[in-house]
Order: C-alpha cells, then structure tokens, then sequence
C-alpha cells in the first residue's frame, strides 16, 4: 500500500486539492480569488515537490508504471494547470463570482486524469484516465453560457455541446476499436499482442487511432476545434489549446510505440496521413480567419500536425524531439491566448481588428504577443524555432522527407496569418488609447510563459535533455 501511495502521490494531492477547494466553499464560504491562488499556489508546490518525490515503481499486475517518462508529462500538466489557474482567476471573479470553486475543482479533476495517461499500461485504465480528464472540459467550455450581447446567440453553449458530441464520438470509436483489439488478444493489458494480425485487429487499432485523434484536434478529427475555442471562455481555452493535448501526446506515445510499436507497417502510414493534412489544413484554413480565437485554433491543428510527424517517425529521437515541442507549446500558446483575452477584456472583442494599437496601449503586452507569435511560427531564436527543427529533423533521419518538405512548404503559410496580427498589433490605428489593465493572475502567467519562450530559445538544452531522458526510460522498457 506504501508504494502505491508514493507512485499516486502526485496525483492523489491534485485529486484531494480539488475536494479541499469544494469543501471550503461549502462550508467555510472562503472568497472566490482566495480559492484561486490557494488552488494556485498548491498546484506550484506539487510541482516543486516532484522534483524531491521519488514517484517511480510499478503497481501490481503491471497497470501503471511510472518514472522518468511520466514524471516529465506530470510536470507539464502541473503546469499548464498553474498557468491556466492564474489566468482565469480575475475572469471569474467578474464574471462568475458564486461558481469560481466549481470551475477550479472541475480543472483539478481533468488534471488528475492528465496525470493518468503516461503511466496507463492497462487499456481499462487508459481509457477510465482518458475520459476523467475529458468530461470536466465538456463543462468547462459551456461555463460563460450567458456571455455576449442579449441579440446575439450565446456561444457558450454551442462550444461545449460542440465539444461535448465529438467527445462522446471519440469514446465511442475508441471503444469499438477496443472491443475488436481486446477480442483479438484475450487481455487488457497494452502490450499483449496477437499472434497473427487479423482484419479486426487492423481495423480496431485504426478506430482507436481515430478515437484519440479527435482529443489531439487533429485532421480529420478537428471540426470541434474553432467553434468551441471562440465559445468557451478565454481563459479556459488558454488551458484546453495546450494540455488536454499533451495528454493526447501521451496516450498515442503509450499505445502506438509501446502497445503496438512491432505493428509500426499498419499505424505508421495512417499516422504519418494525419500529420500531413493536419499541417495542411490548419495552415490553410488559419488564412482566412478574423477572430484571433478560431485563428490560433486552427494553428493549433497544424501545430500537433507537427507533433505527430515526430511521433510517426517511430524513434527515440522522434518521441523526444515530441515532448520537447509539446512543452514549448504549452508556454507559447497558452500565453498568446491570455494576451488575446487581456486585449478584449479592454477592447470588447476577439476578433483581430480588434487588437489594432496594442502595443500603443500596453507596449508589454504587444511585445508579448509578438514573441509568442514568433514563436509559434518557428522564427529564429525563439523556442518555437528549436522545436520544429528539431522535429524536422528526427523525421527527416527516419525517412519521412517527403513530410518534412511539405511541413516547410506549408509553415510559410503560417508566417502570413501570424504577421497579420503583429501587424494589427503594431502597425495599425486602434479606436481607443486607454491602456490595458491585466488582473494580477493574467499578468504573471504572461510573465511566466515570456520567460519560458525566449529563456528557452536562448538555452534550450535542459529540456531537450529532461526530454531526451523521458524519451529514453521510456523506450528503453518497451
């Protein structure tokens, strides 16, 4: 019992933070804010505590393991659950000041799924994780269900009925699949194989492919994507852009390089399928958008599209060079969607006229944005330019040319939409000179992301290490 206390323990303080957060509001009525930067500031001592923790070990019957590789996505959640706790505290403050516990506790509970994933050697308990991390995000998206003008429909709603449906198709693909995967081997267990691949079993790891390509976001799987980030508050989109996704990351790692790492001949082609039109299609669909929300959303989809062709070159590189461009995503994307919500909380909108004279208004803010947009679009020195490099070039050494060009081809699209915003930003009249006031929260998850994106485009050789270690216990034992 011991030991499975101390494999769990990082997962057992978010989990038991969360029911903390509930009964303080329930019995002791303690101030919204102040459940905010509790929440906050225990989320940053787990994540200090990690680094002193020893988490590693293997519970019985071989369901969960954990050490280097699921300690570092641990970490990334703890995180991005920081960062997202931060920048929605002012945010609920106004505009939901009587339900801020719910939203936190519902953010903890997703987190503590998160944190599941990497260590799930037991498709029952992949997909028991999967899904506690995914059903608190269908009500979070809906949670500013009467924002926006009395005339206009409510898009909250809409964001996480949107969410909501694709969630319920993923689970279902993947649990079809599943049933065909787990009918074919007589086992659970992620690294039981049949002796002869079958028809079923093709067809089930192809439906669960699918299952968590629509977590991912990624082509075909995307449709959710731009509506429910222009519906479901700001702040909270900031969270979902980046760390539902590196659970996603996790879960394809676990089952395609160590369930099904010798069937590499059936899921490698479809892999590698995805990563091209999803790089396509979120560069190309990215051009036409108007609303800074749906922009960044289809970003993302080419973003990840990146992220899987390093997955799909099926090597320790590759899967290193993965977590290594997750991690930078987190800090860059969740502070340009915090830029953008701090803008339109002063502007009144999301849409990227909207942003015109932000760097008049708040220069800090606008040089923020900047280098976030920089970033994602792979511009020298930032992080963002390691990250796809790095990418391009495991999969260039694992025989993916073909992807690697077309990736270069379609990331110059990119640097269209992207520079439209700076150029929004710097280069055009905004209708007011009032400057931006940022709520504290806001502010430091900007500060901290900032710091991440040029720190670690100046030196980003401890986490390509910390990245290259995690990559390297994990394929080691499978």
């Amino acid at each position: 019992m011991n030991a499975w206390l101390q494999v769990f323990s990082l997962d057992f303080a978010v989990a038991a933070l969360a029911l903390v957060v509930l009964a303080l509001d329930a019995f002791l009525r303690i101030p919204g804010r102040v459940l905010g930067w509790l929440t906050a500031g225990v989320l940053a001592s787990v994540l200090v505590a990690s680094f002193f923790v020893d988490t590693s070990g293997v519970v019985p019957h071989g369901v969960y393991e954990s050490g280097a590789w699921v300690v570092f996505f641990k970490r990334l959640f703890l995180v991005a659950g920081l960062l997202g706790v931060m920048g929605s505290i002012d945010w609920l403050e106004e505009r939901t000041p009587r339900r801020q516990a719910e939203y936190y506790a519902l953010m903890l509970f997703s987190l503590t799924g998160m944190m599941l994933v990497p260590g799930a050697r037991d498709w029952v308990l992949l997909l028991v994780a999967f899904e506690l991390m995914g059903i608190p995000l269908y009500v979070l998206a809906a949670w500013a269900k009467t924002d926006g003008p009395a005339t206009e429909p409510k898009l909250g709603p809409e964001a996480g009925l949107k969410l909501f449906v694709t969630g319920v198709a993923s689970s279902a693909f993947t649990l079809f699949g599943l049933a065909l995967v787990i009918g074919e081997t007589g086992s659970t267990a992620l690294s039981a194989l049949p002796v002869q691949l079958t028809p079923l079993h093709t067809t089930g790891m192809l439906m669960v492919i699918g299952g968590l390509g629509f977590k991912l976001g990624a082509v075909p799987f995307h449709m959710w994507v731009p509506d429910t980030y222009q519906g479901a508050p700001t702040p909270f989109v900031a969270f979902l852009s980046v760390a539902p996704k590196a659970g996603g990351l996790a879960a394809f790692s676990v089952v395609m390089l160590s369930g099904w790492a010798q069937h590499v001949a059936v899921w490698g082609p479809a892999l590698a399928v995805i990563a091209g039109a999803s790089m396509v299609v979120g560069n190309v669909f990215a051009l036409p958008q108007t609303d800074a929300r749906r922009l960044l959303g289809f970003s993302g989809v080419a973003q990840i599209g990146a992220v899987l062709l390093a997955i799909a070159a099926n090597t320790q590189e590759g899967l290193a060079m993965a977590l290594f461009f997750i991690s930078t995503y987190v800090f860059t994307n969740l502070g340009a969607f915090l830029v953008v919500h701090a803008a339109a909380q002063s502007s009144g909108g999301h849409e990227v006229s909207m942003l015109a004279g932000l760097s008049r208004r708040s220069p800090w803010l606008g040089a923020a944005l900047l280098v976030f947009l920089l970033s994602l679009a792979g511009i020298p020195f930032v992080v963002g330019f390691w990250a796809k490099l790095f990418v391009f070039l495991a999969a260039w050494r694992a025989g993916l040319s073909g992807l690697v060009i077309l990736a270069v081809v379609v990331a110059v699209l990119g640097l269209f939409y992207y520079l439209s915003v700076a150029r929004s930003t710097f280069m055009a009249e905004g209708t007011s000179s009032e400057p931006i006031r940022a709520g504290l929260g806001v502010r430091l998850s900007i500060v901290v992301c900032l710091l991440a994106v040029v720190g670690l485009g100046l030196w980003p050789r401890p986490l390509v290490d910390e990245a290259t270690r995690a990559a390297s216990a994990f394929m080691q034992k499978h």
